[in-house]
């Protein structure tokens, strides 16, 4: 069986099914935050914030946190690479109310570490891996516990492998590599991968396949814009009826017949269960 601390660990990385990502700038979205039923919720303060605006946005967040929104979600602060204003605000965030700062572009382990001494010993390190050194260094670079999720930037990847954007296509080997190597890299190492931001957001179609197409790669979370986006991102990576009672089942007689020394035995319904299909089982469950 998995112990108590594995099963706490495995928990806590599996029940973000999406990530929304929300302009802090824009008041209509903060005021939306109770409502949203994303379980996760970044405040982005990089790519989409204009220079002379980021001061503004960042005292919209400091404002929102401040107020304590009513949110069950896990509120995420998107910052800007260290040495282009995030270490200034990560000591400015740190005395407020938030889970999990996200930071850019990381382009070394040393990045890494540094962001870990900065942030407040209580909240977890995220990061965008937006640049071929997080793509090629992911599976060193967790140093600490607190870094517990990794967000693919496809776009700005793709850029920084001198990659066209245009073979962003459902079909396209390049990309199935691109997905495959991040997803098995960051589990292999303790790390929530997030697949990316599928920027058309009026095309729920196109957003529902890629959805389909991450699960059965491995994923099970996913970047979101807007509403609709989340609903799909809910639906599809979280977990069917038929799934939650197969798990029941399997799990109950694993115990049972563990119970009497045999951890591997044929099931009238299931076929033959052992400890690898009890934990996968458990896994389910806990999402």
């Amino acid at each position: 069986m998995l112990d108590k601390k594995q099963s706490i660990e495995v928990l806590k990385r599996l029940d973000i099914f999406s990530n929304m990502m929300l302009n802090p700038l824009k008041q209509k979205h903060l005021d939306k935050i109770p409502f949203l039923k994303a379980e996760a919720i970044t405040l982005n303060l990089e790519d989409a914030i204009a220079p002379s605006r980021k001061k503004e946005a960042l005292e919209n967040i400091a404002n929102l946190l401040e107020s304590k929104p009513d949110t069950k979600a896990q509120l995420i602060v998107r910052i800007n690479p260290l040495e282009e204003g995030g270490r200034e605000e990560i000591v400015f965030l740190n005395s407020f109310n938030f889970d999990a700062i996200r930071l850019s572009k990381p382009t070394s382990k040393e990045q890494i570490v540094k962001a870990l001494k900065l942030i407040r010993d209580d909240k977890e390190l995220h990061i965008s891996m937006e640049t071929k050194e997080a793509f090629y260094g992911l599976r060193d670079w967790r140093v600490d516990e607190r870094f517990t999720t990794a967000n693919l930037g496809i776009l700005d990847l793709l850029n920084s492998l001198n990659l066209p954007q245009s073979l962003l296509q459902l079909k396209n080997p390049t990309i199935d590599y691109i997905l495959s190597k991040f997803v098995v890299d960051a589990n292999s190492v303790g790390i929530l991968p997030v697949g990316f931001m599928f920027q058309d957001y009026k095309d729920i179609d196109g957003f529902k396949k890629w959805c389909e197409k991450e699960k059965l790669m491995g994923f099970t979370s996913k970047a979101c814009m807007g509403p609709a986006q989340v609903e799909i991102a809910n639906t599809v990576f979280g977990v069917s009826e038929d799934e939650i009672k197969r798990a029941k089942e399997i799990v109950k007689a694993f115990e049972e017949s563990s119970k009497n020394g045999e951890n591997g035995f044929m099931h009238h319904e299931y076929g033959f269960i052992d400890e690898p299909i009890y934990k996968d089982a458990l896994l389910v469950l806990q999402k």
